[in-house]
């Protein structure tokens, strides 16, 4: 049976564009580290540079275009720039859901425990709350789940 084009709702352009740009954001894997780091609280430029071994310039034009998303936020004190997520429940939420999506199609796939329980906006993260890519796992993963250490390259 074929579809008549008459019974096809129409697009919106405007929030097909939208939702593409958020999943753009989060499709990119520095990125993904970025947001997994502030999930644990604020982090400034230089820190993210430190904990992640990436050059200043990549950190801050990921940080440019999460901001462009309106998932991180910066909160300028002194000479110093502090980012945290924007809406860490509903970033959490979003990746609750990707997870679940994951899972029903086969890949059983967490990634860091704190985009789950975020801190709130405004929290500087203690040393013990900082993820880092030689970290054991916050959790216990089945055999064959793919995690931050598991999934490869280079972040």
């Amino acid at each position: 049976m074929a579809i008549d084009p008459q019974e096809l709702p129409t697009l919106d352009a405007r929030a097909t564009a939208a939702y593409s740009h958020l999943f753009q954001a989060l499709s990119e894997p520095t990125r993904l580290a970025v947001l997994q780091h502030l999930a644990g609280g604020e982090h400034r430029v230089r820190d993210l540079v430190e904990h992640m071994g990436l050059a200043q310039s990549t950190v801050s034009k990921h940080l440019a275009f999460l901001a462009q998303c309106h998932l991180v936020q910066a909160r300028p004190e002194g000479r110093s720039t502090w980012y945290s997520l924007t809406h860490p429940h509903e970033l959490a939420g979003v990746i609750t859901a990707a997870e679940h999506v994951l899972h029903t199609t086969g890949t059983d796939a967490a990634l860091c425990s704190h985009l789950h329980h975020p801190l709130a906006a405004g929290t500087t993260p203690d040393a013990s709350s900082i993820p880092t890519d030689d970290a054991a796992p916050a959790a216990v993963v089945a055999p064959g789940t793919v995690t931050p250490a598991t999934a490869g390259g280079e972040r």
